[in-house]
């Protein structure tokens, strides 16, 4: 008897939450399946595979709401107006029919559930894997901020030229251009590391939380720019030998590094890399902070 009492006071409990989960599927689901499908096939815009990192932050956000699911639940409900605007955007986003906007419309639509429900306080608690969702949600911001990375390309090119010219070939730069036994190679806008830039701040943000370090400022900061640094000498490190490969006549190496799984393995490896970068800054840290406690003057 007991039982039955407790049955339909947990589905009175857990039936918003149900019925919300429903909707977002069957609104969303669909877009989910082109979005892993363009991932994972290419079969995206190129500017669209920049967030492709979205196969593994997306189910991480759903794995952070639920571990965090009490918090929801046991939260007060707390109806804010701002909900009902980002909900009612959301919704004009999403019948837009562009593509853009459609995309965009499930962080907004997200947002807007967590206000309406929660207030401010539920988004306090769910902040981060909101944070997930939005930078996983394809948008045009590669395209946008293409024409602004040309110093950044200039970068690349002069730096790979330097390199190649202290291993004893003949290199010739020209902004983003390098000209290496007779073949040209260009340091294209999708050649400046933006989009393995974007994937090497997303997972260091998933380690993050992981961690349970992103609750300290300093070893988050640290950490975020000690990963920034190594994706951008990453990139040097894949221009630089794409461009060796192709002025040296070895176009079946350039075509795997550029193309094939080449890349795919400097990517995993420099991602690889920031797990014992991440236990590099806590050492430094706590010693630091031992260092802190030791020089304290005695009471």
């Amino acid at each position: 008897m007991e039982v039955r009492q407790k049955s339909p006071a947990l589905l009175d409990r857990y039936l918003p939450s149900i019925a919300i989960a429903v909707l977002l599927l069957v609104m969303y689901g669909p877009l989910m399946v082109h979005w892993v499908d363009g991932w994972l096939n290419k079969s995206i815009s190129i500017e669209h595979e920049y967030f492709s990192h979205g196969l593994l932050g997306i189910p991480y956000a759903v794995y952070m709401v639920w571990r965090e699911r009490h918090r929801w639940h046991d939260s007060t409900d707390r109806a804010n107006l701002l909900g009902a605007i980002a909900i009612g955007l959301a919704g004009a986003f999403y019948l837009s029919g562009l593509w853009d906007l459609v995309n965009l419309s499930l962080p907004v639509m997200l947002l807007g559930i967590c206000l309406w429900f929660k207030g401010i306080e539920g988004l306090r608690g769910f902040w981060f894997p909101l944070l997930l969702v939005l930078l996983a949600t394809p948008n045009d911001l590669p395209y946008l901020i293409a024409p602004y990375t040309m110093w950044l390309q200039s970068a690349i090119a002069g730096t790979a030229g330097f390199i190649l010219t202290m291993f004893g070939l003949n290199v010739t730069v020209a902004e983003i251009y390098l000209l290496v036994g007779g073949r040209m190679v260009e340091v294209a806008p999708h050649c400046a590391g933006i989009k393995m830039l974007f994937t090497t701040i997303y997972v260091a943000l998933i380690l993050l939380d992981w961690t349970g370090i992103l609750s300290s400022r300093g070893k988050s900061i640290a950490f975020l720019s000690c990963a920034i640094a190594i994706s951008v000498i990453t990139n040097v490190f894949r221009n630089t030998i794409l461009t060796f490969f192709y002025g040296t006549g070895r176009d079946d190496l350039f075509h795997w590094l550029h193309e094939g799984w080449g890349g795919d393995g400097i990517s995993i490896v420099m991602l690889g890399l920031l797990i014992p970068t991440l236990n590099l800054v806590e050492n430094v840290a706590g010693l630091l902070s031992s260092d802190a406690d030791n020089t304290e003057p005695a009471q």
